[in-house]
C-alpha cells in the first residue's frame, strides 16, 4: 500500500529547530615574551681602572710565570661576592695574587635588558716577567 499525500495541514503544531552554538573556543595560550637578551659581566672596560695584580717577590726572585684563569661571581653593583680558581698557574703564590687583586676590581654587570644581574665571569690573568 501506499500511502497518499494529502494537503491538509497536521494536527501537531510545527515545532522550531535550536541549533546549538558550539562554546566559545579558549581564549589562545599566553605565550612569554623572549626574554630580552642577556650581555656578559665584564671586567676590561679601560674606565674601571682596575689595577693588575701584584707580582710576589718570591716568585720574581723564583723566575715563576703562569696564567690564572678566575671564574668569578659578579654581583648587579659590579662587585665580586665568590672568586673560584678555574685554572692555576702552577705557582700558590701567583694563584693568590691573582685572587687579591680580583677581590678589589669593579666589573661592568652583566644585563637582562635594562636590568643589572648577577652572573658568572672567567677573568685570565697572566703573570710574565718579560712584562
Amino acid at each position: 500500500m501506499l500511502a497518499a499525500q494529502s494537503d491538509a495541514p497536521s494536527s501537531a503544531p510545527e515545532v522550531p529547530v535550536i541549533k546549538e552554538t558550539p562554546p566559545p573556543a579558549p581564549p589562545a595560550p599566553l605565550v612569554p615574551a623572549a626574554p630580552a637578551p642577556v650581555t656578559q659581566a665584564r671586567f676590561d672596560a679601560d674606565y674601571l681602572q682596575n689595577p693588575a695584580p701584584a707580582y710576589p717577590a718570591l716568585s720574581r726572585r723564583m723566575g715563576e710565570e703562569g696564567k690564572v684563569i678566575l671564574r668569578v661571581f659578579v654581583e648587579p653593583s659590579g662587585r665580586p661576592s665568590q672568586i673560584e680558581l678555574k685554572a692555576s698557574s702552577g705557582s700558590p703564590r701567583l694563584d693568590q695574587a691573582a685572587q687579591d687583586a680580583v677581590w678589589r676590581w669593579k666589573f661592568v654587570p652583566a644585563r637582562r635588558g635594562d636590568e643589572t644581574i648577577a652572573a658568572w665571569v672567567l677573568v685570565p690573568i697572566v703573570f710574565n716577567l718579560r712584562s
